[in-house]
């Protein structure tokens, strides 16, 4: 089995649902619940939500200015972590939480959706890893993550 791994690149939370995410120094994760101070944490199958910078970079490309949290993505990684995950894999952060994917995608809930308007399209709901947080533990930028299968 492949394992693959990269660097988190951008933590972001936000208070209320409904707004962009902001980049923070680093988050505490609580098994079954997701991140601490963050909209979308609570019980439920989509905790935390992880991004691929590629994908961002892809956006740019379209000609859109894009912040970390654009998306309402709570993890951005670096490298190929992301690529083949499948539901039921496991990301490990060194040094902090473990995450179980349960999702991949999601149906976009916001037709006014900015990004979409201007592009015509978002990552979202074809690229989107959602996660339930299974080990708690603080995670911030520069950590290692590893995907196991």
């Amino acid at each position: 089995m492949l394992t693959r791994s990269g660097t988190i690149v951008a933590v972001c939370i936000s208070r209320e649902r409904g707004e962009r995410k902001s980049s923070v120094a680093s988050a505490a994760c609580r098994v079954d619940y997701g991140i601490e101070g963050d909209a979308h944490a609570g019980p439920g199958i989509r905790q935390v939500s992880f991004l691929a910078m590629k994908d961002i970079r892809e956006m740019e490309a379209l000609g859109i200015e894009l912040q970390p949290g654009d998306f309402a993505e709570n993890i951005i990684v670096d490298s190929d972590v992301l690529d083949a995950i499948q539901p039921g894999d496991m990301l490990q952060v060194e040094g902090g939480p473990a995450f179980i994917v349960t999702q991949i995608g999601k149906d976009c809930h916001n037709d006014n959706c900015p990004i979409k308007i201007k592009t015509g399209t978002c990552v979202m709901p074809e690229r989107g890893v959602f996660t339930r947080v299974i080990t708690s533990g603080t995670i911030q930028p520069g950590q290692h993550i590893t995907q196991n299968p």
